[in-house]
């Protein structure tokens, strides 16, 4: 269910670590206060992983209430950005290279081939 992403809008996942001993009501107080997001967007999937990164807890609102999906590994990590405390919207993409056990942001850089003028 979480490597195909179709089903939701929007991805937004919490950088660095997140306490996951918390439960439906913590994870949306830090997604209200922290971030001023709503979580009550419909079609929104808000991420958040651990000090191990080897599990990881997703909620959503599905019109009538709140779901929560974990996942944990059973061998390996995820490749969570670790660099600040702060929320980041991914793209289909970027959830599926997570999901796949890569890095959100590709390491190939793309360069703009430069054309001279004659």
């Amino acid at each position: 269910m979480l490597r195909d992403a179709s089903w939701c809008k929007r991805v937004i996942i919490r950088c660095g670590r997140t306490d996951l001993r918390r439960g439906i009501t913590g994870l949306v107080s830090i997604i209200r206060l922290e971030y001023g997001l709503d979580p009550l967007e419909e079609g929104t999937l808000f991420l958040f992983c651990g000090n191990r990164r080897n599990s990881i807890k997703g909620i959503y609102y599905d019109r009538d209430g709140f779901c929560m999906i974990v996942k944990r590994l059973t061998d390996g990590v995820y490749q969570w950005p670790r660099n600040s405390d702060e929320a980041m919207d991914l793209t289909h993409e970027e959830f599926r290279r997570l999901m796949e056990g890569f890095t959100v942001q590709s390491s190939i850089r793309t360069f703009e081939r430069k054309t001279e003028k004659i």
